[in-house]
């Protein structure tokens, strides 16, 4: 009876024993996983940091054409003065470098979609209106709507944004100013981090601004989105140095 409450005993030690390798063995596996998880995140993390230092430094650079085929390009049309800046800077461009062209206004701007189209087909355009198509994508902020209310806007038009970009997969991005350009930029820059396609910003800042950058240039000047921003007036020059005058274009 003695020997049979030993040899219990000794069998109850054992299993306690065994009992506390079985928890300390699953505290190392769930230690693994834990590191395996945070490594990986890590990896993530600094792959990404890694190919932003790489985009910023990139878009930094003075660009070289590295094909002779046609660039898909974005115009950004903005009402006002924005739309007019844009069409004369339009005249300058060798119109078949850049095809197909597709125009972007805000969906309550009807009248610089109409522009462009009167533009398209001026007989000067040897492509005509089968070298341009037309869209329009929701505001982030109306004039005079409160900041509260724009949040919820400036989300639905990231969104359209994305699926904008998704669809036209731009070469180059042109804007010279409207509010509409930003998510679109953003979208791009996003993209280009992401190595899912690099769209080259090209942006011009309007002729009214002589001694700062509208809210819009400021932007992409100061998140290094654009990969050039063009200026009008040398002192805005001298107070933005990364930007490049041209001259007035107008």
């Amino acid at each position: 009876m003695r020997q049979l409450c030993k040899n219990l005993s000794h069998f109850v030690l054992i299993l306690g024993e065994i009992l506390t390798m079985m928890r300390e063995n699953q505290w190392l596996t769930s230690m693994a996983e834990s590191n395996g998880i945070v490594i990986i995140v890590v990896t993530v993390l600094t792959l990404i940091l890694v190919r932003l230092m790489y985009v910023l430094h990139r878009c930094g650079k003075s660009l070289r054409p590295t094909t002779v085929k046609p660039l898909s390009t974005l115009i950004v049309l903005g009402s006002g003065g924005h739309t007019a800046e844009m069409i004369n800077l339009l005249l300058a461009l060798q119109k078949d470098r850049f095809l197909p062209r597709y125009y972007i206004a805000a969906a309550t701007d009807n009248m610089s979609l109409q522009k462009a189209q009167t533009f398209e087909s001026s007989s000067d355009n040897e492509n005509g209106m089968n070298a341009a198509q037309y869209m329009q994508i929701y505001r982030s902020r109306e004039v005079g709507q409160s900041y509260i209310t724009s949040v919820g806007t400036t989300l639905i038009a990231i969104a359209h944004a994305l699926w904008l970009m998704i669809k036209i997969r731009p070469q180059v991005i042109l804007c010279n100013g409207p509010g509409t350009c930003i998510p679109l930029c953003a979208v791009a820059f996003m993209f280009k981090i992401l190595g899912i396609r690099w769209s080259s910003i090209f942006y011009v800042e309007s002729i009214a601004r002589v001694k700062r950058l509208s809210l819009s240039g400021l932007l992409l000047y100061k998140l290094r989105m654009a990969d050039q921003l063009y200026v009008q007036w040398p002192q805005l020059q001298r107070k933005y140095p990364r930007s490049i005058c041209v001259g007035c274009l107008m």
